[in-house]
């Protein structure tokens, strides 16, 4: 792996650890630029270079433990916490670092800076023949489409090495590239002047990318073999606990060839009581009898650097292949990890702005007796977050976190954490609209986020991304279960609210009403939008889809993503949208589906710019899924396609400003299928979007207390006048099956000044 380039600086680590002799070459003496001449105190941009050298041992030994110094050296020379260490050590006492405003989320600025987002996902992009991820992604042509249709940002997903090291080798991510075991970019994806000309050409194009960060977790790389091995401060990072050999007992046998195993309750609940963890939390994800019945696993005996043979308990909230950060070791080893990690993202490889991945589960601690352990909603993770956020923005950076918690907690995270947040609170609500052609429970959770605080401008709403359609509605299946709500006509509590949406879109959306989609342990279902689309139609067989039956999936596509788009916040599709994706037939990915991780139908391979219109799969492996809409580049030549209609719905939200606006109201309907959102533009104006949720015609009335009586009702997509509001603050509208439309009310002229023209 080769150092960065234009590094003319290596530094080194002497055997202690310390910054020791540097070796400085000779670089030619750049001219003076303009900033340096006429303002010499401006800063000048940073790119810091992380330290990453791999080297080999002539003759490896086969003892993978805290004896071997020759792979000791070599472990330290690839951890993520070495290459953070000397990311600071560049930045630190830096004019540069002080030049911008961190304390407190900017979301409009965020959403002005990128209000349209394309999140790609690496293993299911179909590229050139011998193209790289990156450099597809960098390819001028995919962004001329991308400005031609109204996209502004790029969302990468995680393209850095994920995984494990076991011995002198590396083992595969166990969970799409989250379990980071470095900073260098993952070959597989491309290089790092591939990743840094992307930046380039996106800012060429006025967009931003987006890499991410995983503050929650790593793989079982470097830095947890070093762990491993009570290594310096390593073990820091982690949540470990060393357990004595005199109750190994307590631990499970680890199988052979493994590396750790998972420890079952009764064992979890030994420990906990010898004192050892906090024991059960809050929840188990990623739950699997047999495989994972809680979030701790005892790792094999492992020899340290002084011969002491160990074994540790250590917490995983996700898969045991991805051991979970302690945030609060007196170390702070895990926080500079993560916060070196964002600063390379963002100085050194030139992106704009970062997503925390499941930045929710940054805190754990212990509660009364027989209790779960705090696990969500902690503190903690708010004080995290907000160290996170505001580094970001330290260095003008955004952040946006996927946060699938309460709304309270998404509020309270939001306050000083990161710039924007994954719209967990609606996207179950809103396909239960669709599912059910009935937005009573949309609007209720529309009018929760706005009671609690929530700014629907700091939102990401989203169509499909690389994970399932998630139903868990922790608000009301958690948070406030023991709270009344009314739904169709009944007094619910909040556990049998999120029960009967979670049975209605099981009922509807798998089994015979959608064989091709499945269920995901607990959390929801595992589909793309077009095959959500095809069940909620009732289309059973993908195969034998009319035309007819295409063109309906492309009309309520078309309605979802005007759900997403014209209201504020930012707007997010994937490449599964853009070309219309249907799931893969469970068979063709048996061997990543065997262990429960059903996603996986999910994420066919797709080839957006139609570049190899024979490949049978991408480059990463992944089989090609059926595409009802085709690349970008037939789209374009078609005015009825989705991409054409979605560049109309772009192009009425950036000229209006709909994604800066301030949700004012959401008013009861005349036709239960309804959703009405007024919202105010920046201009003061208000703008209305309405939306038919169902496959019949609606003429109805629009009301709200926020509408002025004789004001011009202008429809945005036909640039006509449609009507004008009445005494009782309402106007009429008649909408197709499956049609929306956004409306700017014009607020009548004084009569003086009609008289006096």
């Amino acid at each position: 792996m080769k150092d960065v380039a234009g590094d003319s600086t290596e530094l080194k680590e002497s055997s202690n650890g310390t910054s020791g002799e540097e070796t400085v070459e000779e670089t030619e003496v750049p001219e003076v630029s303009f900033d340096e001449q006429f303002y010499p105190a401006r800063p000048k941009a940073l790119r810091p270079v992380a330290r990453r050298r791999q080297f080999f041992a002539a003759r490896p030994s086969l003892e993978f433990d805290g004896l071997n110094k020759t792979y000791v050296d070599w472990l330290r020379n690839q951890s993520m916490l070495g290459d953070a260490n000397t990311m600071a050590r560049q930045l630190s006492g830096q004019a540069s670092m002080w030049q911008n405003a961190y304390a407190r989320p900017n979301p409009r600025a965020a959403v002005e800076k990128a209000p349209v987002w394309f999140t790609a996902y690496p293993l299911s992009f179909i590229t050139k023949e011998k193209q790289s991820f990156l450099a597809a992604l960098g390819d001028p042509e995919l962004w001329e489409a991308f400005r031609e249709i109204g996209i502004r940002g790029l969302h990468t997903g995680p393209v850095k090495l994920a995984g494990g090291i076991s011995g002198w080798s590396q083992t595969p991510s166990v969970d799409g590239h989250f379990d980071r075991i470095s900073m260098a970019i993952d070959p597989a994806f491309g290089t790092e002047e591939e990743f840094r000309r992307m930046c380039e050409v996106a800012a060429d194009h006025d967009g931003t990318v987006i890499d991410d960060i995983v503050p929650g977790h790593t793989g079982k790389g470097a830095d947890f073999r070093l762990a491993e091995m009570n290594f310096r401060d390593y073990p820091g990072i982690y949540h470990m606990v060393d357990i004595p050999e005199e109750d190994w007992h307590l631990l499970p046998d680890v199988p052979e060839g493994k590396d750790s195993a998972n420890i079952s309750p009764e064992a979890e609940q030994a420990l906990q009581k010898a004192g050892y963890i906090i024991g059960r939390l809050q929840r188990v994800i990623f739950y699997e009898p047999g495989v994972k019945e809680t979030n701790w696993s005892a790792t094999h005996p492992v020899a340290d650097t002084t011969g002491k043979v160990r074994r540790w308990v250590y917490l995983h909230y996700f898969k045991a292949g991805q051991p979970s950060i302690n945030w609060l070791d007196p170390t702070f080893a895990g926080m500079r990890l993560v916060v070196g990690d964002a600063l390379h993202s963002l100085l050194d490889l030139g992106t704009g702005a970062l997503r925390l991945d499941a930045n929710g589960f940054l805190g754990v601690e212990k509660s009364a007796e027989e209790q779960p352990g705090w696990s969500e909603g902690h503190p903690l993770s708010e004080a995290a977050n907000q160290l996170i956020g505001s580094m970001i923005r330290k260095v003008g950076g955004f952040s946006f976190q996927e946060l699938n918690l309460t709304i309270d907690d998404i509020k309270a995270q939001s306050e000083a954490g990161a710039d924007l947040s994954y719209d967990f609170i609606t996207r179950p609500a809103y396909h239960y609209s669709l599912v059910t052609a009935d937005t009573e429970f949309l609007r209720l959770t529309l009018r929760l986020a706005m009671e609690i605080g929530v700014d629907q401008a700091s939102l990401v709403h989203a169509l499909q991304n690389h994970d399932e359609l998630t139903y868990e509605l922790l608000h009301f299946a958690a948070g406030h279960r023991e709270d009344v709500f009314e739904l169709g006509g009944e007094e619910l509590t909040g556990a049998e609210v999120a029960e009967k949406v979670q049975q209605t879109l099981r009922d509807r959306l798998t089994g015979e009403s959608g064989p091709y989609n499945a269920l995901f342990t607990t959390n929801g279902i595992a589909c793309t939008t077009a095959s959500f689309i095809m069940a909620t139609l009732g289309i059973p067989d993908p195969e034998a889809m009319t035309p007819e039956q295409e063109a309906r999936v492309r009309d309520v596509h078309v309605l979802m993503s005007m759900y997403n788009a014209l209201q504020p916040g930012v707007f997010a599709l994937s490449g599964w949208d853009l070309t219309g994706i249907i799931a893969l037939p469970r068979d063709v990915v048996g061997e990543l589906t065997a262990q429960g991780d059903t996603r996986w139908i999910n994420r066919g391979a797709h080839d957006l710019m139609g570049t190899r219109p024979d490949a049978a799969k991408s480059a990463a492996g992944m089989p090609r899924a059926r595409s009802l809409y085709g690349s970008l580049p037939e789209q374009l030549k078609d005015p009825n396609s989705y991409a054409r209609r979605l560049q109309e719905i772009l192009r009425v939200r950036e000229s209006s400003g709909i994604a800066t606006s301030v949700l004012l109201d959401v008013p009861e309907v005349s036709n239960r299928a309804l959703l009405v959102l007024v919202n105010q533009l920046g201009d003061g104006s208000l703008e209305v979007t309405v939306l038919n949720f169902s496959d019949q015609e609606i003429a109805g009335s629009i009301q709200s207390p926020h509408l002025v009586p004789g004001s011009v009702v202008h429809d945005l997509f036909s640039s006509e006048d449609v009507g004008h509001v009445d005494d009782l603050h309402s106007f009429f509208l008649e909408l197709g099956p499956y049609q929306g439309t956004a409306l700017v009310l014009r607020e009548p002229e004084p009569a003086g000044e009609e008289q006096a023209e």
